[in-house]
């Protein structure tokens, strides 16, 4: 057996033991999820991803790893932007404590599926198109600078999205309780609950959080835009997506209730994709970065924004609360 597929084997090992032991143990049905638990079940999964990490570093060596866990790191604080928004589809369907569980972990899988499809559409299409690369820089660059001058009120709403008036014109969708169903029958006709419709919306936004994050993936492993795409590359790619998505649900019930803590995470993230961006478009001058660079970067850039979040001053609070007169 070859050091890749020894590599996969146990990370499909882990991924199934991991899920069985967070379904069984962790999200029985109808279970609520309390802060505490959702802070076990998070140092779990970023346990778990870091445990890879260190895996990789000896099966591979320094350089894989160190790809691996600047992809992570990627992911995971777009994942926490993802969040803002998942938290306001939530409280737009009105789902119960006991259901959302449930929900969430459907609408995690599916996300998973279809970035896996989106990955490997990916891969090929940078494979036989290498300029594509540029392209996906000049849209991180776009969308860096679109995110980082992103007014707080421009706010998601799940009644305006496409998704949604898309759904509910092709399905018959029911505002009844849904009562941990997806689908319910009244008058001898099938109708979509709200579940369903939040499993849908999930899935729908994680594809759009996708356009952002594959690129940037991509262009952190690549050594060149114009080599080939090594069986490393694909291994980190995939590892590093499926790992902080995995752990979107955990991070979901640990930070609902502290989604304003977090005003200049997006400043953070909208640098690196910034970075990142700059960092694709300047290969084409034979300008490359190291791995170890991009790293500290994204290190610095989420971990400063956080910190900065926590310590300043918000905007919208009352000067009061500021004050600490309550």
């Amino acid at each position: 057996m070859s050091t890749n597929q020894l590599i996969y084997l146990v990370f499909g090992l882990v991924l199934v033991i991991a899920l069985l032991f967070d379904l069984g143990l962790m999200s029985k049905k109808n279970a609520t999820i309390t802060i505490k638990k959702a802070l076990i079940q998070t140092l779990f999964w970023v346990g778990l991803s870091l445990a890879f990490w260190v895996f990789l570093w000896f099966e591979k060596d320094a350089v894989v790893a160190t790809k691996y866990v600047s992809a992570y790191l990627m992911e995971w604080s777009l994942s926490i932007d993802n969040i803002f928004v998942f938290i306001l589809i939530f409280s737009f369907f009105k789902v119960g404590e006991q259901d959302s569980g449930r929900a969430l972990l459907i609408g995690i899988l599916l996300a998973i599926l279809f970035r896996v499809v989106f990955i490997a559409l990916g891969i090929e299409l940078i494979a036989r198109f290498h300029w594509l690369l540029y392209v996906f820089g000049a849209f991180l660059l776009y969308t860096g600078i679109k995110l980082f001058a992103k007014k707080e009120e421009e706010e998601f709403e799940p009644e305006k999205s496409k998704i949604y008036i898309w759904a509910t014109r092709l399905f018959r969708v029911t505002n009844l309780p849904p009562e941990g169903r997806y689908l319910l029958k009244h008058n001898n006709k099938i109708y979509f609950t709200s579940l369903a419709m939040v499993v849908l919306m999930l899935a729908a936004t994680d594809i759009v959080f996708a356009l952002d994050s594959i690129p940037t993936v991509v262009s952190l492993v690549r050594e060149r835009a114009d080599q080939p795409f090594t069986a490393d590359d694909v291994l980190v790619i995939y590892s590093s997506n499926i790992f902080a998505v995995l752990g979107l649900r955990s991070l979901f019930f640990l930070l609902r209730g502290a989604v304003s803590k977090f005003d200049y995470l997006q400043q953070g993230i909208a640098v690196v994709l910034v970075f990142i961006g700059v960092k694709m478009l300047i290969e084409f001058f034979h300008i490359r970065i190291s791995i170890y660079i991009s790293l500290a970067v994204i290190v610095v850039c989420i971990a400063g924004s956080i910190l900065y979040s926590l310590y300043a001053a918000r905007k919208g609070v009352p000067p009061e609360v500021k004050d600490g007169s309550l």
